[in-house]
C-alpha cells in the first residue's frame, strides 16, 4: 500500500546515519492510537499497562495525555521503581513474592500511598506480613483480582486465563471481608482482565469459521462477565463502601469494558504500540507505532537476503503468530526451514531483489513491550527526522522479568 512505501522512505531516511539493529517509535503513529483508545474509552480513563510500554519516557508522553491516568506494572520491583522516579499512582496487576520489595513498601509511607498490590489469596498477605521489618508499620493498598474466564459444564469447560481463583461474587466478597479485618491491609480496589476478550483477535486471514467461532465465544464471554462482574462489585461495595476503582479491559475490549456501569477504569497499552497481534480485530484498527530494522549483511541469490538477527518471539503459546513480521519493505517472508534466527536471517521475496548490503528491514514484534526487552534504547520519529532518543527499561538497566 502507498502509506506503507511512504512509512519506508520516511523510516529509511530518518535512520540513514545510523546503524541497525536498531529500535523505533513514529510518534505521529504512537499519539493517534493514544487519541483512539482515548475515545473508545467513551470518557472512562486508560490506566496505562507499563509491561506494554517500558519505556519511561513514553508512558510519562501517554500519561500527559487527557484520558490517561496511572500505570498497571507487572512486578513489584518496578512499581516501586516508578514510584521512586515520580508516577503517582501504581497498580501492580499480579501477586508477588518479593520479600524484600514488600519490606520496603511498608516501611515507606510515599510508596505505600502510591503503589497497590493485587491478591488473590489470603496467603499472600501472610508472606507481606513476614516480609514486614521493624519499621514495616504502612498500610498496604490491596486489590483484588475477580477470575474473567467463562466456565460452562459445572466448570469442566474453562474458556480464558488462569489466573484469580476468586470467581464468584461471593468468594470475592468473603475475600474483601477477611482483609477488611486484618491489620495492614485495605482494600481500594478490583481488577478484572478478560483476555480471552481483548487480547484474541477475531477476525483470523483463511479462517473464517474459526473467526465466527472466536465472535460467538466473545460475544456469549462479554455478556456472562458483564453481568458477573457488576455482582461481584455490589458485593464488595457492600463490605467495602469506600472503594475507589474497578479496572477491566485491554486494548481488544476497550470500548465493550468502558461500556460497563461497574468498571471505573480501564487497562490498555499495546494499543499504543500496536504490535502484530492486533492486526485481527473487527472492532479497532491502530497504526504499528513500535518497529526495529534489522540490517541486509548477505544475498545469497535471487530472491533472497539475509538480516543480522531477527530471533524475537513473543510470550504465549508457541506458533508462528508470537514470531516478528517482515513489515517494509512488503513482500517479504521466512524461509520455513529457518525462520527467524539467533543470529540472522533469511528472506525469501521479490522484494529481496531491491534490497543491497546494509539496506534496512523493517519489522513488527508480535506483541508490545517485549520489544523493548531487546534493545536499550528507542529512536523517536517524527515525520522523516529522529527528534529524540530514550533508553528503555533494559537501557536504564532494568530486567524486572
Amino acid at each position: 500500500m502507498a502509506h506503507r512505501t511512504a512509512d519506508r522512505v520516511r523510516y529509511d531516511r530518518a535512520t540513514a546515519h545510523l546503524d541497525a539493529p536498531l529500535a523505533i517509535v513514529d510518534l505521529d503513529a504512537f499519539d493517534a492510537n493514544a487519541a483512539d483508545l482515548v475515545r473508545r474509552a467513551g470518557g472512562k480513563p486508560i490506566r496505562i499497562a507499563s509491561k506494554s510500554v517500558r519505556c519511561r519516557a513514553l508512558l510519562e508522553r501517554a500519561l500527559a495525555r487527557e484520558g490517561f491516568e496511572g500505570i498497571m506494572s507487572f512486578t513489584l520491583a518496578e512499581s516501586l521503581w516508578l514510584a521512586r522516579t515520580g508516577f503517582t499512582d501504581v497498580l501492580l496487576a499480579y501477586p508477588s513474592a518479593d520479600r524484600d520489595g514488600f519490606a520496603e513498601l511498608t516501611a515507606d509511607p510515599k510508596l505505600a500511598r502510591t503503589v497497590t498490590v493485587m491478591v488473590d489469596d489470603l496467603a499472600q498477605l501472610d508472606l507481606i506480613d513476614a516480609a514486614r521489618g521493624a519499621g514495616g508499620t504502612e498500610t498496604v493498598r490491596v486489590c483484588l483480582e475477580l477470575d474473567t474466564s467463562l466456565r460452562k459444564l459445572g466448570g469442566r469447560l474453562r474458556i480464558g486465563a488462569l489466573r484469580s481463583p476468586l470467581h464468584s461474587p461471593e468468594r470475592i466478597a468473603d475475600t474483601a471481608r477477611a482483609i477488611g479485618a486484618r491489620p495492614g491491609f485495605r482494600v481500594v480496589g478490583i481488577m478484572a482482565y478478560e483476555g480471552h476478550i481483548a487480547g484474541v483477535g477475531d477476525t483470523l486471514k483463511g479462517r473464517p469459521a474459526r473467526s465466527l467461532a472466536i465472535r460467538l465465544m466473545q460475544s456469549a464471554a462479554r455478556r456472562e462477565l458483564a453481568a458477573r462482574r457488576a455482582e461481584a462489585v455490589r458485593a464488595v461495595r457492600a463490605v467495602v463502601p469506600d472503594l475507589e476503582f474497578v479496572n477491566g479491559g485491554g486494548t481488544g475490549s476497550v470500548q465493550s469494558t468502558a461500556a460497563e456501569n461497574a468498571v471505573t477504569e480501564i487497562a490498555a497499552g499495546s494499543g499504543l504500540y500496536v504490535p502484530r497481534l492486533f492486526d485481527n480485530y473487527t472492532s479497532f484498527r491502530g497504526r504499528p507505532a513500535a518497529l526495529f530494522g534489522l540490517p541486509v549483511v548477505r544475498r545469497p541469490g535471487v530472491g533472497v537476503v539475509t538480516v543480522l538477527g531477527g530471533g524475537y518471539p513473543a510470550s504465549g503459546a508457541a506458533g508462528p503468530d508470537r514470531l516478528p513480521v517482515p513489515f517494509l519493505p512488503e513482500g517479504l517472508r521466512y524461509d520455513a526451514q529457518e525462520g527467524p534466527g539467533e543470529v540472522q536471517t533469511p528472506l525469501l521475496g521479490s522484494a529481496a531483489d531491491d534490497l543491497l548490503i546494509g539496506d534496512k528491514v523493517w519489522f513488527r514484534h508480535a506483541k508490545a513491550g517485549e520489544l523493548c526487552e531487546r534493545f536499550d534504547r528507542l529512536r523517536l520519529i517524527e515525520g522523516d527526522r529522529v527528534v529524540a532518543e530514550v533508553p528503555t527499561y533494559r537501557g536504564e538497566g532494568k530486567t524486572f522479568l
